[in-house]
């Protein structure tokens, strides 16, 4: 399928791997020129150099922290008027509710909403004035499908979702659409990490606990960062412009709701 964005321009927050990684390698196949951004240089350039390989588009490296000012101001110096934005980040790390502190709770807000919205407010009005944009927030089944130890990720990326919903249907007039990406459980390095963490406490091989996890998915596997990715790319493509202010889950499954 034609997605009827080749030529168009994307920025890609956290994309030197995993599931934003899948993101832009998917939208590059688009014919999408792509900035991936990411904290590790040489990461970075292995990716870019792969993407570039696979699609043959321009692939512009940003190695900075997106949270921060300068991240963002050199993401938009790199693409200054971008079609489509990726929002991704980091997120806090497994740990239980009572152990954080007022700091740690403000830094994982940053991280999971200030930190697309910032972005947002800085590209949305260009896309509206423009007559196209799509900017697709990966968050997490964890919004739908709260997850213990991931309070602070969930709360966070909960109130993105809240804070968006008005945001996109005030622009979909302008063919700018805002949807969600909804990850469950994807062969990523995240995901292993938080495996070897469960492993460690109950004294079993990090293989067991993987075991047990697959089973528990009704798909019986785990995502791809390049299912992933090529769902992003549909969504940011000319054919979903009836959909905004969506939460889409990929999940395999999990979550038993049937709304």
């Amino acid at each position: 399928m034609d997605l009827g964005i080749r030529g168009r321009k994307a920025i890609i927050c956290a994309s030197s791997d995993g599931l934003g990684k899948g993101c832009a390698l998917a939208l590059a196949m688009a014919g999408v020129s792509v900035v991936i951004n990411g904290r590790d240089a040489e990461k970075l350039e292995r990716t870019a150099a792969e993407i570039r390989l696979a699609a043959g588009v321009d692939v512009t490296v940003v190695c900075a922290d997106v949270s921060t000012a300068q991240g963002q101001a050199a993401l938009l110096a790199a693409c200054p008027e971008p079609d489509i934005l990726i929002n991704n980040n980091g997120g806090p790390p497994f740990r239980d509710f009572r152990e954080l502190d007022r700091a740690a709770m403000l830094d994982g807000v940053t991280m999971n909403m200030v930190t697309p919205i910032e972005l947002i407010q800085k590209v949305l009005d260009g896309m509206v004035a423009r007559g196209f944009g799509r900017i697709v927030n990966i968050t997490s089944i964890s919004v739908k499908m709260p997850v213990a130890g991931l309070d602070l990720s969930s709360g966070a990326r909960a109130g993105l979702t809240a804070f968006l919903g008005g945001i996109a249907r005030s622009v979909i007039a302008n063919n700018v659409t805002i949807n969600n990406l909804l990850p469950g459980s994807f062969d990523t390095k995240r995901l292993k990490q938080g495996r070897d963490r469960r492993a460690l406490q109950a004294g079993v091989s990090e293989a067991s606990i993987a075991e047990a996890d697959r089973l528990d998915i009704p798909a019986k596997r785990f995502g791809t960062s390049e299912e992933f990715g090529n769902t992003c790319a549909f969504l940011c493509s000319t054919h979903a412009s009836y959909i905004t202010g969506q939460n889409l889950l990929i999940d395999g499954g999990v979550f038993p709701g049937a709304f």
